[in-house]
């Protein structure tokens, strides 16, 4: 029904998260409306995605250098390393403006069955910072499902030998849900009411 290129950007648009059909048809005949000079523009943007967009050497976010502009700001407090699952994670919490602590990327949760194990994601690289440095509390803010779950109990157990507290943030958010889809209110609550593993 409509022709191949308004086609092929629809179908890219549905790869998207959260699109559908009637969405992805919307957002391209928005791109429709777009002089040439704008598109062009938008066009090099998503390209820079590839070309400028790195993972942080020291949390694993995502940043435009080697070193994001958290890990590289020496006035945060180094006692507090808030252990997430993506990139995206830090910036839904860094818009509360409540936490001055560092960050640390797992980069996905234990999940035997989708053959996710602990060597997959950067637990390792976790160990290696908290021994680097005066770490007292890992703040772990991983999504309520049994993987999240699984995966702090496994954190946890491996932190016993150190001198750290393990905490979580507290549960007003509802299990099974993805962190970036809970509002900052329910977030920062989560935050401030973290508690210790059982």
């Amino acid at each position: 029904m409509y022709p191949d290129v308004i086609k092929k950007i629809i179908d890219n648009f549905k790869d998207f998260p959260g699109i559908g059909d009637k969405s992805a048809e919307r957002l391209t005949f928005s791109l429709v409306n777009f002089d040439k000079d704008r598109l062009e523009q938008f066009a090099n943007s998503i390209l820079e995605l590839k070309d400028k967009i790195n993972r942080c050497d020291i949390c694993g976010g995502i940043c435009e250098g080697n070193t994001c502009s958290i890990c590289s700001n020496e006035s945060r407090n180094r006692n507090y390393l808030f252990v997430v699952e993506k990139p995206k994670d830090i910036f839904l919490f860094e818009k509360l403006g409540i936490y001055n602590g560092y960050y640390h990327v797992l980069g996905g949760l234990i999940s035997p069955l989708e053959g996710i194990n602990p060597e997959d994601i950067t637990i390792d690289k976790l160990i290696d910072r908290i021994n680097k440095n005066s770490v007292k509390e890992v703040i772990l803010a991983l999504k309520p499902t049994i993987e999240g779950e699984t995966t702090m109990q496994y954190v946890k157990k491996l932190l016993e030998p150190y001198e750290v507290k393990v905490t979580k943030i507290a549960t007003g958010i509802p299990m099974g849900t993805d962190i970036e889809y809970i509002d900052n209110m329910t977030l920062e609550m989560a935050l401030e009411q973290r508690k210790d593993i059982t």
